[in-house]
């Protein structure tokens, strides 16, 4: 891990996300994500960046929690040694992507529609109107029962 490392432990969620909020507020950090205690209802917040970026985060993050629930510690590790970086984002690490997420594909695209030869106009003449007229006078009704 070239960058370096900031943790801070809160009682309670509220004062996690307090903490995590002002952190990620104050510098140019990045949330690493959280993790819960066994017990307790302690979480540790994890944060990497630059190292004067990560102690103005703590700094801001445990004044913030502090004014939510106890703040149980916090450190700041200037870049910590790359073999602690399975501690870091253990399977207990909420919020830590281990791997790229796929791409989103757009859908694809619908073919344009086969042009279909557009109908023949009707063409309207008082002959084929009368004709209508004339198939439905001759056209039983399903009204009257006739068949």
């Amino acid at each position: 891990m070239e960058k370096s490392l900031g943790l801070i432990e809160v009682v309670g969620l509220a004062a996690a996300i307090e903490a995590a909020d002002a952190a990620c507020k104050t510098a140019n950090v990045e949330l690493v994500g959280y993790e819960r205690a066994k017990g307790g209802g302690m979480i540790t917040i994890k944060i990497v960046g630059q190292v004067g970026a990560v102690k103005a985060a703590i700094t801001a993050a445990k004044a913030a929690a502090g004014a939510v629930n106890k703040v149980v510690s916090c450190r700041v590790i200037a870049r910590p040694d790359k073999q602690i970086a399975g501690l870091v984002t253990s399977k207990d690490t909420v919020g830590v992507q281990r791997s790229a997420p796929a791409p989103v594909e757009a859908p694809p695209a619908t073919p344009p529609a086969a042009k279909q030869p557009a109908p023949a106009p009707v063409k309207s003449s008082t002959a084929s109107v009368a004709a209508a007229k004339k198939h439905e006078e001759i056209a039983p009704s399903k009204e009257t029962g006739n068949e």
